[in-house]
């Protein structure tokens, strides 16, 4: 790595203090913030006790956090006044049977006395003690002489001869003889070292403050200048182990050739220290012994650890005596960087820039002119450029002070994941509320909180208090409520035999009881273990748990070292914040807090990156190029990786030595090798299109071959996919707003969102489990997320700032970057994360692209265009064309038959071709013509049949075929010979027919049919065949009919289908095949109705489809049969298809008599078994063989319906309104030509409109830029082709607007009068700007350039305008929702 290098700073250099921790005013050390203001000096200097309320009257009580003054008659009366109980602690209360007293404030019953265990610190009730019953006083007989006795093996006899006592016993820091001479003589220090305290009351002030409080406070008090105080304390708590690193801040030994055990009686030689073996009575010789880890350059003094050389003055304190931190040099600065008086080394380039960016601001000091600002704003004393968003934002950042002046009150509104303080001056997370911390000014937060879990004994007063407290003569808890009653019953045999651990004494009676660790189970006799690694909320490691029964243990992930703290982990070496800030990349120290910039390309705004650290390189992508480029770590290249691709999200596969990004406009994920040469346009993969609405920002995994994204389209979701695209699952789809940027944390196995409509940034498991949303203040706008060991990262584009939290909980907020340039994406580097392992891709050998999937393992894949061989692992060209199309409701996806022979009973699609359907909301049927590349669609959103071109793996839309009013289309067939459509509706329950120009339509077949569901044609031999549901009486009754293509020769071919859908003729004609989706059975039969077969297919059988002798059918999976061969499983489907249909060459081989010049027929050509009959649309009747003339039996200035059942005036004829009894008036040709199509009124009306003039559809498109025409416009009735002539030159149609004449142009031309011929304007890309164009209007000329997505997919382009509109006029409110609802509403 060439950036990443060793801080060493001086003295003066800031100390970094953990979470949890204030740092005192000379930046000595770091102190608990619940020591701040307790009334105890813990800092050196003592400025933790400044500033602090001090000073009661007399008569007053000060509580001892040293902020509150209560009066003395208050103190020790049974109720907690002072918030730390402080006039409440040491309260004396006595026993009935108290009879001695002892450590100040205990006094014992007489059963404590002389009962063989020590209860008083002193020992005093067990002084003294002779062979003579006790007494009601508590002096106490002599002790009566015994005579000698004789000791086993092993033991000695104490001085007084009373008792033996083992070898191992003496001297080890206990008395075990009544007489102590089991102690006595012991070496009280060890040769060439010795213990020695700093500072003994400041050690035992801290101590008492803690959980290691200790009962010695007596030896302190008698003992406290001398250096034994120092071996109590340790011997104190060296039985709580977890205390012990705190006690040796203060007692430290001096170097050594023996080791003092800590309770001071016992020597043994340093070699046995950390031997693995207890030469210590007390243990004290392995306590806190670190296993020698890689890297291991600096013990710290106390031994507590060791330490690798990336730790040594890295600003933070590793050691507890802050050794790792002493004696540091300055580090030195490149000399293209400007070293800060604090020691930070920051970018040259940002001197005197007008923003400070040293923690001391010394690098706008002394600068030779004031900066010139590209903001707005400046500090009006000190300078500084300020944006508008800094202004009373709550963080200073003018030296004067001035920013956060007079600022307004802003009224209170809380989020849907926020909790209001009872004051109404704040609102905090939800997840604050009862977290054990004080997150409100008036403490709201924690009050009302129910009763806490305890294990122990629990107060009335709901404290939790140790069993070892009850009944023992001292009240503790509050209420008192831990004395008295029935703690005279002492337990008896029988309770402990019934406990599984032990029994002690309660008020309420004898209680069983659990050591800690475990607790009491609902029948109050059985310990179960406590699984403190259970709740990941408490968060009690930060990576690894380990429980074990009545404890835990922390551990850390390879690369991590354990703090000293013995839950928390840090990483060797330091890791850096990679940062786009507009179109700069910035990369930030997170510990040194270096600054430099790499070197960018980019002139406009950087919105995604990644880095790939082998290659040291960053990958980006910005607004203003159709490439994906990066930048080398070392700052001195950049490059270009891939041209000609249009990426919104872009993210490294470091593993399988990939790069994968998100087409939104295509609705597109996709990958190609990473490559240190730039790499073709032609050879990515497509990994995933089906069913992709908008993705907006993509996350890998590799180690797991997993990606995740979010989804922001219809449905906002976040879903995973393995990362060749198979097993995918939406594993968010609530709690969403628009979720943005996506990360995962391999530390704690989760993915991180952020959320601009919630203002909030989320977190999941892997799997979709345990959602939490963190909605705060700082997250108004988070753009892109980062998460790194126990913290989480955010930008915020319209702040301008980068923050950083503790990933759980969300507190310890800290400004990492605030620049007046807007930052987009952040990641975290270091070479941890990006870990070197094993490549599957290594194991095989593709010859194209390989791709990690779930495991992770290796798949191949192929570039469009190639489709991989049986092999699995080569990519060829296709050797048979056939196809498969699959329909869902926006997307029409293109499978090779010959990918189904590469892999079989894949999970995933294989190799395919997505293709997103402009304009189409709820498409449902489909067919398509080989020959003129056009796909057929009818769509149920819109009650419309549209037709597409199919042009360089795009679909451009030829426009509406048929517009229907309060009708649905039912069935639809191609005549791919003629490209007439057969077709069928609710409102027209029959066989009919229309030309491809929508002008002629045909009724072909209408009596004794009840509703069409499925058409089948052949136009080879002139066959239609289609099915006749009959949905009355009690259940559905079906039958298979077919019929000559002109309706002629009608024949039921099978009369017992219950469902029959998806009618496909075999390739000679000669059979029809259908699936029957109610039987689960695929039936087929010959035209003439005899020799009917049928194949079980399932139960959840959807649709077939035949390409030559291959039948393939659908159910939740897609399955096959070739040559009467058993089935087989191709894929999984895993998404919604509503049709299937197969193409081949030979599917639409040979002609008729109609292939030629329509068979010279002047309105509809329709092919028969023996030749071609001529037909004329509906109101018209032929004149001979060929022609045809209007029918006359309607009045003059009307037409009849299609059902001849009456006439209607033209006028109504595609006038918004029905007035046919079969809907047929409103069947209106559509002039709505979408982009890149030829806009053209038809050569000649509808056959059902007058001749001239002819009436405007009900939905009209934009012909040029200056054409407006909206739904209501009508064809002016007079002079009508005067008009056209004069106003529109002759280049196209006259239209009334409004009661205004305007031209519909021919093709070619445009313009107002459509002078323009388009052959002289060439239409460039269309330029726009925010000055002086509200936010609204800006977003919908965004909504017209992505002409290909629906309105509801327009989010994301639409949030990225919104940040741009907030940037250049700030004071203006943009609500994106409204935008985006605007839009759709106009059906852009």
């Amino acid at each position: 790595s060439h950036f990443i290098r060793t801080v060493v700073s001086g003295e003066s250099s800031l100390l970094k203090c953990g979470l949890g921790f204030a740092k005192c005013k000379d930046g000595s050390e770091c102190i608990p913030y619940s020591h701040v203001c307790d009334g105890e000096n813990d800092c050196k200097d003592g400025s933790d006790e400044d500033n602090c309320e001090s000073g009661c009257n007399e008569g007053q009580f000060q509580c001892a956090h040293g902020k509150k003054c209560i009066e003395k008659n208050q103190v020790c009366d049974g109720v907690p006044q002072c918030q730390d109980r402080s006039d409440e602690l040491h309260c004396l209360k006595q026993s009935e049977d108290c009879i001695h007293r002892c450590d100040k404030d205990r006094c014992l019953p007489a059963a404590f006395f002389c009962d063989g265990e020590r209860d008083c610190l002193d020992g005093s009730d067990e002084a003294n003690c002779g062979t003579e019953e006790v007494t009601s006083s508590p002096t106490t007989s002599a002790p009566a002489v015994s005579k000698p006795i004789k000791c086993s093996l092993g033991s000695k006899p104490c001085k007084d001869n009373t008792e033996c006592v083992l070898y191992n016993h003496v001297c080890d820091g206990e008395a075990d003889c009544r007489d102590g001479s089991d102690e006595e003589g012991c070496l009280s220090s060890c040769e060439a070292g010795n213990w020695f305290c700093v500072n003994v009351l400041n050690a035992f002030s801290m101590l008492v403050k803690t959980d290691c409080k200790a009962n010695f406070k007596n030896y302190v008090n008698k003992m406290q200048n001398h250096s034994f105080v120092c071996l109590l304390l340790l011997f104190a708590i060296s039985l709580r182990g977890h205390c012990f690193l705190l006690a040796t801040s203060f007692c430290h030994v001096s170097p050594a050739d023996q080791f003092q055990c800590a309770h001071g009686k016992k020597c043994i030689e340093q070699s046995q220290v950390c031997d693995g073996v207890f030469q210590c009575q007390d243990r004290s010789d392995e306590l806190d012994c670190t296993k020698p880890i890689e890297g291991c350059t600096h013990q710290c003094s106390d031994n507590s650890r060791c330490i690798p050389n990336s730790f040594l003055c890295d600003g933070e304190r590793d050691c507890w005596d802050g050794s790792d931190e002493a004696n540091c040099a300055d580090q030195e600065c490149s000399p293209a960087e400007f070293k800060c008086t604090s020691g930070q080394c920051v970018s040259a380039t940002m001197r005197c820039d007008g923003h400070p960016d040293c923690w001391d601001r010394s690098d706008e000091e002394s600068c030779t002119k004031p900066p010139v600002c590209s903001t707005k704003h400046r500090c009006p004393q000190s300078k500084e450029c300020l944006v508008q968003e800094w202004i009373c934002d709550g963080d200073q950042d003018c030296k004067d002070g001035t920013d956060e002046k007079d600022c307004p009150v802003v009224p209170l509104n809380c989020g849907e994941f926020q909790w209001s303080c009872k004051s109404r001056t704040k609102c905090i997370p939800a997840a604050w509320r009862c977290d054990g911390m004080k997150d409100c000014d008036d403490d709201s937060d924690e009050i009302e909180c129910g009763v806490a879990i305890c294990h122990q004994f629990q107060c009335g007063s709901q404290e939790c208090l140790d069993p070892a407290l009850v009944c023992n003569g001292i009240t503790n808890c509050a209420d008192g409520s831990d004395e008295g009653g029935s703690c005279q019953i002492k337990c008896a045999e029988t309770d402990n035999k019934r406990c599984s651990q032990t029994c002690y004494s309660t008020p309420q009676g004898p209680r069983c009881r659990c050591t800690a660790g475990f607790r009491l189970l609902e029948d109050g006799l059985t310990c179960a273990d406590i699984d403190e690694c259970e709740d990941q909320t408490s968060a009690v490691c930060s990576q690894l748990c380990i429980n074990s029964p009545g404890s835990y243990q922390c551990d850390c992930h390879p690369g991590f070292i354990m703090e000293a703290d013995g839950q928390r982990c840090k990483i060797t070496g330091e890791p850096f914040l990679l940062a786009s800030v507009q179109t700069d990349l910035y990369l930030y120290g997170l510990r040194s807090a270096s600054l430099d910039v790499l070197s960018s390309t980019a002139k406009k705004a950087i919105l995604s990156l990644d880095y790939d650290w082998r290659e040291q390189k960053v990958f980006w992508v910005s607004l203003d190029t159709e490439s994906i480029r990066w930048s080398s770590l070392d700052q001195k290249s950049t490059g270009t990786l891939i041209k000609g691709v249009r990426a919104d999200s872009v993210a490294v596969d470091w593993l399988g030595r990939n790069l994968y990004w998100i087409d939104g406009v295509n609705s597109q994920i996709v990958a190609i090798r990473l490559a240190t040469a730039p790499v073709r346009s032609l050879d990515y993969s497509i990994i995933l299109d089906e069913d992709l609405d908008q993705p907006r920002c993509l996350a890998l995994l590799p180690q797991k071959g997993l990606m995740f994204w979010t989804e922001i389209g219809n449905a906002a979701k976040i879903e995973r996919a393995g990362m060749d695209g198979s097993d995918r699952k939406a594993v968010v789809n609530s709690s969403l707003g628009w979720p943005g940027g996506v990360t995962v944390d391999t530390i704690s196995g989760r993915i991180y969102w952020t959320d601009e409509r919630l203002k909030a940034i989320g977190s999941t498991t892997l799997d979709g489990d345990d959602i939490w949303i963190l909605q705060m203040k700082e997250t108004t706008n988070p753009f892109s997320v980062a998460v790194f060991n126990d913290v989480l990262y955010w930008s915020d584009a319209k702040k301008r700032v980068v923050q950083a939290a503790q990933k759980i909980s969300g507190k310890n907020r800290q400004i990492l970057l605030k620049r007046p340039s807007q930052p987009f994406a952040v990641k975290i580097i270091h070479p941890m994360l990006q870990m070197s392992t094993e490549n599957p891709c290594n194991m095989v050998d593709c010859s194209h692209l390989c791709v990690l999937a779930p495991g992770p393992s290796a798949v191949c894949k192929c570039p469009s265009g190639l489709l991989l061989a049986e092999d699995g692992m080569t990519c060829s060209s296709l050797r048979n064309s056939a196809f498969l199309l699959l329909l869902s409701p926006s997307t029409v996806t293109q499978i090779y038959l010959q990918s189904r022979h590469t892999a079989a009973k894949l999970k995933g699609w294989p190799e395919h071709l997505a293709l997103q359907i402009p304009s189409i909301n709820e498409a449902t049927i489909m067919d398509y013509s080989l020959r003129e590349h056009l796909l057929f669609l009818t769509d149920d959103g819109t009650t419309s049949l549209s037709s597409f071109k199919l042009r360089d793996s795009d679909l451009v839309s030829q426009g509406q075929l048929l517009k229907l009013l309060g009708d649905t289309i039912t069935a639809m067939a191609l005549d791919w010979v003629t490209l007439n459509v057969y077709w069928s509706s609710n409102k027209q329950p029959r066989l009919q027919v229309t030309s491809v120009t929508g002008a002629y339509t045909a009724v072909l077949i209408k009596e004794g049919i009840n509703r069409v569901e499925s058409i089948a044609l052949h136009p080879p031999s002139g066959r239609v065949c289609y099915t006749n549901v009959d949905l009355q009486g009690a259940g559905t009754m079906a039958t298979v009919e077919c019929a000559n293509m002109d309706g002629a020769e009608r024949r039921v071919v099978w009369k017992d289908a219950v469902q029959p859908t998806s009618l496909v003729f075999s390739g000679d004609g000669d059979t029809i095949y259908w699936a029957d989706t109610s039987l689960g059975t695929i039936g087929s039969v010959p035209i003439d109705g005899s020799g009917y077969r049928e194949l079980r297919a399932g139960d959840d059988l959807a649709t077939v489809a035949l390409s030559d002798d291959t039948l393939l059918w659908m159910t939740a999976r897609l399955w096959y049969r070739e040559d009467q061969q058993p089935k087989k499983l191709w894929f999984e489907v895993g998404t919604q298809v509503v049709a299937l249909k197969a193409f081949s060459q030979s599917s639409q081989t040979g002609s008729n008599q109609c292939t030629e010049d329509n068979g010279s027929c002047q309105h509809l050509c329709l092919a028969t078994p023996t030749g071609r009959t001529c037909k004329c649309a509906h109101d018209h009747v032929l004149m001979n063989d060929t022609h045809c003339s209007p029918e006359q039996h309607c009045p003059a200035g009307s037409r009849p319906c299609l059902d001849q059942a009456s006439c209607q005036p033209v006028e109504k004829f595609c006038n918004g309104h029905v007035d046919c009894s079969d809907h047929s008036d409103e069947n209106c040709v559509s002039l709505k030509q979408w982009p890149d199509s030829k806009v053209s009124a038809p050569n000649q009306p509808p056959s059902f409109l007058p001749s001239s003039p002819s009436p405007l559809p009900p939905l009209l498109g934009v012909s040029g830029p200056s054409t407006t025409l909206n739904d209501s416009s009508q064809l002016m009735n007079l002079q009508a082709q005067e008009c056209s002539k004069k106003q529109c030159n002759g280049n196209g149609r006259c239209v009334e607007i409004k009661g205004v004449p305007a031209c519909v142009c021919s093709v070619g031309y445009s313009g107002n009068s459509c002078q323009d011929h388009r052959s002289k304007t060439m239409q460039g890309p269309i330029v726009y700007g925010a000055a002086g164009v509200c936010g609204l209007v800006v977003i919908t000329v965004i909504a017209v350039l992505v002409k290909r997505k629906r309105a509801a997919n327009l989010r994301f382009f639409c949030l990225l305008t919104k940040i741009q509109m907030e940037i250049r006029f700030p004071n203006h409110n943009y609500d994106l929702e409204v935008a985006v609802n605007v839009i759709y509403k106009s059906d852009l």
